[in-house]
């Protein structure tokens, strides 16, 4: 039963406040955004709960397929109807449109009619009852997205106040929200740079050059004519350059066998994919487990020390990952994942890590190959990985590990404050939208 309103206010349907709704396309695309004159179809990424990227798009593949209907146009209302688990159904309002966009059929445009306020239907589309609604009747058998039905969206019911009430809440909540998008707005360019600085920090750990007595030079190495190693930073007297091969044992991952999963007698064990390899840290909230024959168990059963680096991807993040450290017995990793296993403590696992992380993020993108969507790099290059070498001493490896660490200690500090200021100023948003 719905609840009394006050005097003026009337429930309604959203299908119910619309003089129309529109649907987007499906057009063919390149992988890449579309660039100064071109027109781009809008990616589901764009639209999250309350914000618009419009430089989340796809480069339209024939200018021959535009069709002006689809056109998105400053003051557009659009709600994402398949997106991930997080956005689905997120509306945006679009602002100012310095480029040729086109609505995607993963994208829904919604018209109010001239007695709705614009500005009190957007926040309303924002708000904890309708992202309650569109969760509990999106559908989608992905761990990861999510679908619903233009019907469904249309049908989510909501208390509709006369328009001079309307006019009035919406100005009260965009004195209030404006407040908080500048709030956030000035953590996430604070987190942005720490994060850039961070990296600044891993590479002179990773490089030897964090200890201020450091002297530097440039070292050379031996070029190889089957990757472009490019400028490579200056290094302290001491040490050298090396390849990945000379230092370490690169091998590939397991392949998923279908055939296999439905064999008993094979031992289940847990296995690492590329999602698990984030940007020098392991995400271990979801490990899936595969069944492979105890010879592949054996010769991929990861060790302590390990260096995981992904194979494929976007390409910016081609060879990003991080050490293992034994979190999981009997763990092993997929063939789109590398290990490398440093023979002969030739350095220590976590200045390999940062360097691959961090110097070595140029490189791993000059020699990556790109397909239609996604980038890839073959072992056979990754093997010739150019990787700074400190000298054997040690003692010495383990003092520019603990000086990397309590540098970036303190990184992590102020990078964690900003995440916890962005929680907080969503939940105050959140609490504002629902009063």
């Amino acid at each position: 039963m719905k609840e009394k309103l006050p005097d003026g206010w009337a429930w309604a349907t959203v299908g119910d406040l619309l003089v129309r709704s529109d649907s987007g396309k499906s057009f063919k695309c390149e992988p890449r955004p579309a660039t100064a004159g071109e027109w781009g179809i809008v990616k589901v990424s764009a639209m999250t709960w309350g914000e618009f990227r419009p430089a989340e798009n796809k480069a339209l593949l024939d200018e021959a397929l535009i069709n002006p209907e689809y056109e998105i146009h400053s003051g557009d209302i659009l709600v994402s109807r398949a997106n991930t688990v997080e956005h689905v159904g997120a509306p945006v309002l679009v602002g100012a449109v310095r480029s040729h966009l086109l609505l995607s059929d993963k994208s829904l445009r919604f018209t109010p009619g001239c007695e709705i306020n614009r500005q009190w239907f957007i926040y309303w589309l924002q708000s904890p009852s309708v992202r309650k609604a569109v969760a509990a009747k999106a559908t989608g058998t992905s761990d990861s997205m999510r679908n619903i039905s233009q019907p469904d969206l249309k049908a989510i019911t909501l208390p509709v106040p006369p328009a001079a009430e309307q006019r009035r809440i919406a100005d009260a909540l965009y004195a209030n929200l404006a407040r908080l998008d500048n709030l956030e707005s000035r953590l996430k360019a604070a987190k942005q740079h720490l994060e850039k600085l961070r990296e600044f920090v891993m590479a002179a750990a990773a490089t030897g050059v964090l200890a201020w007595d450091a002297d530097t030079q440039h070292m050379p190495i031996a070029a190889s004519p089957a990757v472009k190693d490019g400028t490579l930073p200056p290094l302290p007297s001491g040490w050298h350059w090396g390849r990945l091969q000379d230092i370490a044992d690169v091998v590939g991952g397991v392949a998923k066998d279908s055939k296999n999963q439905h064999d008993p007698d094979l031992p289940e064990v847990p296995y690492l994919r590329v999602a698990n390899a984030q940007r020098a840290r392991l995400d271990l909230s979801q490990v899936a487990k595969i069944r492979v024959a105890p010879k592949v168990l054996g010769k991929l059963r990861l060790r302590d020390g390990d260096l995981l680096m992904s194979e494929g991807g976007d390409r910016d993040k081609l060879g990003r990952g991080w050490i293992w450290e034994q979190q999981i017995k009997e763990c092993i990793h997929q063939n789109h994942l590398f290990r490398a296993r440093i023979q002969d403590m030739s350095t220590h696992p976590k200045l390999l890590g940062w360097y691959v992380n961090s110097a070595a993020r140029s490189w791993f993108e000059a020699n990556g190959k790109q397909s239609v969507n996604l980038a890839s790099i073959s072992i056979s290059k990754v093997k010739l990985l150019p990787v700074p070498v400190p000298p054997p001493d040690e003692g010495e490896q383990a003092a520019f590990v603990e000086l990397g660490e309590r540098v970036l200690a303190r990184f992590d500090h102020l990078v964690a404050a900003c995440e916890s200021g962005l929680a907080h100023a969503t939940t105050l948003r959140r609490a504002l939208l629902a009063e």
